[in-house]
């Protein structure tokens, strides 16, 4: 489980720039994927082995300059209440303002760590006009130049230090379900329509859900928590604190979820939002069921099932083995059908290949078609494990990992879900040296 760390600060004083670039040295390694499209304002970084979420705030502010000191005020106050350290950015530039003062003022009532950072330093001028920071009254600061990264590196030592230890929390051993998706989606309905009681106050204002709820589920057989999250909703539509604490909200839920149940409406279709959430579920190698909600709404002929999944498919590639449900929450069509995929997609996230019956099958399928030469050297790959990991990663043992492509790794990935069945669940697969 993941710490969250969050950056606040007045616009253009370079949070994103920072921001992207502490993301970026991960996410380019991590996440090679095509045409995945990222969220720009939150991200995973490591620093020396230890993981953390990073939150942009300044993503969720309306306007540019001209931003209420009420908005920022909110932002850090929301920052306050979710993140588990802060980051405040100030700019050396334009030294102390008000706005800086009044975030100050906010954070030095904070009791939990905050990180004073004055970007733009990138001579030695620079450095000693930056001593007017100690008037914040925060004690010591970092300075950074966010541009070329320079100073970052003292900075997130000391910020992985201070980031409380995680406990694992093994609250129960039940699979953790969470319902996402954009507002006004049918989230709340299809859980009330499951529960059978409105246990979540359903009306037709998005985003009525703020928090996100656990419900203990037990019918049918089936036993997990259900976890009902606040929709994630586009930046331009970030009007209030409330939205950006449902991002926040959302974003953790994911994190800590077995299962993401992605609900859409069908008549938005799986638009950029709803792709968006998608990624993230994915990023975070969650299990993952899309459900297509309203379908008693769309006016069909006997093809629009064919085509409507066609078209979802399409959008999702290259992950596309993802179970997609037809329902309806209002009728509790096919409801169940929708909790059954989703226990499903846990046991598949679940599961354990014996390492003899990996090799008896995957062995063969590679000596018929092995990876391309490159540069007139032959790869060859000798023994397949699963490694002992929460979600499916596999290593491939080989003679020479570093001539191994994209493509025939795909090519690896779709033979162990032909074989293996791992419907709505991302796999890994590594090349190791044998």
């Amino acid at each position: 489980m993941s710490n969250i760390v969050a950056i606040v600060g007045r616009p253009n004083v370079g949070k994103s720039t920072f921001f992207n670039r502490l993301i970026q040295r991960r996410e380019a390694i991590v996440d090679a994927v095509s045409g995945v499209t990222r969220d720009r304002h939150y991200g995973k970084s490591d620093w020396n082995g230890k993981e953390f979420s990073l939150i942009d705030t300044g993503g969720y502010v309306l306007g540019s300059d001209d931003v209420f000191e009420a908005e920022i005020d909110k932002q850090v106050e929301l920052a306050i209440d979710e993140a588990d350290a802060i980051i405040f950015m100030v700019d050396v530039e334009s030294g102390v303002t008000g706005m800086d003062e009044d975030v100050a003022k906010l954070l030095r009532r904070v009791n939990k760590p905050v990180f004073l950072v004055v970007n733009k330093v990138d001579n030695g001028k620079r450095a000693e006009d930056a001593v007017e920071f100690y008037s914040l009254g925060l004690g010591e600061y970092y300075t950074i130049a966010s541009i070329n990264g320079s100073g970052t590196g003292e900075l997130l030592d000391d910020l992985i230090k201070a980031l409380p230890e995680k406990e694992d929390v093994i609250e129960d051993e039940l699979p953790r379900f969470a319902v996402v998706g954009r507002p006004n989606a049918g989230k709340s309905s299809f859980i009330n329509a499951l529960i059978g009681e409105d246990r979540y106050i359903v009306t037709d204002i998005a985003g009525t859900t703020r928090d996100s709820i656990d419900t203990k589920y037990n019918r049918f057989g089936f036993e997990f928590n259900l976890v009902d999250t606040a929709g994630i909703r586009r930046k331009s539509k970030v009007k209030e604190d409330l939205e950006f604490y449902s991002v926040m909200r959302s974003v953790r839920a994911i994190e800590h979820a077995d299962v993401c149940i992605l609900v859409l409406d069908a008549n938005r279709g799986f638009d950029g939002q709803v792709q968006n959430i998608f990624w993230l579920a994915e990023r975070n190698r969650k299990g993952i069921v899309v459900l297509v909600n309203k379908w008693d709404l769309v006016e069909k002929d006997h093809k629009s099932v064919k085509e409507y999944e066609k078209a979802i498919r399409l959008q999702m590639q290259p992950f596309t083995d993802v179970p997609i449900v037809f329902i309806s929450a209002l009728t509790k069509q096919r409801i169940y059908k929708a909790i059954e995929t989703a226990v499903e997609v846990y046991q598949n996230r679940t599961k354990k290949i014996k390492t003899s019956q990996l090799n008896e099958v995957m062995l063969p399928i590679i000596e018929n078609y092995p990876p391309p030469a490159y540069k007139a050297k032959f790869v060859k790959i000798k023994y397949i494990m699963q490694l002992p990991t929460p979600q499916p990663q596999f290593a491939f043992f080989c003679n020479l990992p570093q001539y191994i492509k994209d493509p025939y790794k795909r090519f690896l990935e779709n033979k162990l879900r032909e074989h293996f069945g791992f419907n709505g669940v991302p796999i890994s697969v590594y090349m190791r040296k044998k």
